[in-house]
């Protein structure tokens, strides 16, 4: 198994923890699945995204999709056995899981099954707290009486 040492990225980085996992688990993944089913991850505009599976042959109630804790699994359960005698065989018919880690703060907000492709729609929806603020500067009061205290003193010497 490859391990990826991340450490030099932890002295200026704070809340990636779930960065390395991500990493060594992406190194240690079994490839003998990774093709089934095909799929396309599309950014569709700021902050929304689409999964594409080519799930033909799979119906609406054959297909699974879940999320639990930032993992989206979907799977698909072929539940009838072809008995069709194929004298050439293209299209995969059978059983498949895939998962999709996916970052903070993004949620799947639909899924839908048209021509042979399941599409699921994905935000990112940063919370009021999270999103960029501006932080106004205030001067202390001991500051402006001291800026006070100066001019009083200035006005005193001209006179």
């Amino acid at each position: 198994m490859n391990t990826v040492d991340l450490s030099p990225l932890y002295r200026s980085s704070i809340g990636f923890d779930r960065f390395a996992s991500l990493i060594n688990h992406a190194l240690a993944s079994e490839h003998s699945n990774a093709a089934y089913p095909p799929y396309n991850i599309e950014s569709k505009a700021d902050n929304q995204y689409a999964i594409s599976l080519a799930v033909a042959g799979f119906s609406q109630a054959e297909l699974d999709i879940q999320v639990e804790k930032g993992v989206l699994t979907i799977r698909g359960n072929k539940t009838s056995k072809d008995t069709a005698n194929y004298l050439y065989q293209g299209i995969a018919n059978r059983s498949f899981e895939r998962k999709f880690n996916l970052a903070d703060y993004v949620e799947v907000r639909e899924a839908e099954l048209s021509n042979g492709l399941l599409t699921i729609h994905l935000v990112k929806e940063l919370p009021e707290a999270m999103k960029p603020q501006t932080i106004a500067i205030n001067q202390s009061t001991s500051a402006i009486e001291h800026k006070a205290e100066q001019l009083d003193s200035n006005d005193d010497k001209a006179a």
